[in-house]
């Protein structure tokens, strides 16, 4: 099904992906796992645990963020595991809180520090913090100054609109390689993606099988439980959570979902196998609703949304 009339298109598949696990290359040349485990409000205690389930499953990509508070638990996953440093994928962000040209770069040697590394994979500014938003530039000049310096690989931003990343990019000397923001088959944000797509900037989903709480058709639902994804799961004797995360790599983003437990992990991990129609990607491209879950990019303030980022 076409974008309705006056949208942009959808994404579409992309061509550079190295394997069926989809080995995504960004903007700098940088490898990325398009699969990562995502951290999100996953309590400390439970973070360690979760991160060595998805390393022993095979993930080889986790997010984390300073303001997550589980950094540390992390790196000590990595740390602890028989996988090689090299072979996995750090990506964690900057919180507001320490936004500006020094701040930011202090704000790197408290991620690093927790994570217990030297160089952090794909550090990326958490929001745009349109009131300051100055303080936003100044961060992102700091990201840059690391990534000439060799203390990350890649850098990007997170919860950018097209209006943010348009004034971003009139000062940056440096395209960010990855925008991640909440995408979900009822929120697709495609003009957002699009502009991504044409500045060559991937589109990283969170919350990309819909774990927010929705209101679809005057009542409260699941993606998980929406008819359209139901049935096509059943057609691929797959869950409806494989089915959004294939939907999502089939037409090119990374995605970061969540799980505290094993057997969910490795379920999110087991989607390499089908691949959905030409008439299916559409069918769940059609049921975007155009609410957004989680805030609106607008409303973060450093009054509202400020909390220190501890040193330790």
């Amino acid at each position: 099904m076409p974008a309705p009339p006056g949208d942009p298109d959808p994404p579409h598949t992309v061509d550079h992906m190295e394997n069926r696990m989809n080995t995504l290359t960004l903007n700098n040349g940088v490898e990325m796992p398009a699969l990562g485990l995502g951290v999100f409000q996953t309590p400390p205690e439970e973070t360690r645990a979760a991160v060595e389930a998805a390393l022993d499953t095979g993930y080889r990509h986790v997010d984390t963020a300073a303001a997550y508070g589980n950094e540390r638990e992390v790196g000590q996953a990595i740390h602890a595991s028989d996988v090689a440093r090299d072979e996995v994928f750090i990506e964690t962000k900057i919180w507001i809180s320490d936004y500006g040209y020094d701040s930011t770069l202090h704000g790197f040697e408290k991620s690093a520090g927790k994570l217990g590394v030297d160089q952090i994979d794909l550090l990326i500014l958490h929001q745009a913090l349109p009131s300051k938003f100055e303080k936003t530039l100044e961060a992102y000049r700091a990201l840059e100054t690391l990534l000439e310096q060799g203390k990350v690989r890649a850098i990007g931003v997170s919860n950018f609109m097209v209006d943010h990343l348009t004034r971003l990019l009139e000062v940056a000397q440096v395209v960010p390689a990855v925008n991640q923001i909440e995408v979900h088959p009822y929120f697709q944000q495609r003009e957002v993606q699009a502009f991504g797509t044409k500045h060559d900037i991937l589109t990283q989903a969170w919350s990309p099988i819909g774990g927010i709480t929705f209101y679809r058709d005057g009542e409260h639902r699941s993606t998980l439980e929406d008819p359209t994804i139901v049935e096509i799961a059943q057609a691929h004797s797959k869950s409806p959570a494989q089915v959004m995360l294939r939907w999502h790599l089939q037409q090119g983003r990374s995605v970061i979902p969540k799980s505290t437990k094993a057997h969910r992990i490795a379920e999110n991990f087991d989607i390499v196998d089908f691949d959905l129609s030409g008439e299916q990607l559409a069918a769940i491209d059609a049921l975007d609703t155009g609410k957004r879950g989680g805030p609106e990019p607008e409303d973060v303030t450093l009054e509202a949304f400020g909390r220190d980022i501890p040193e330790a």
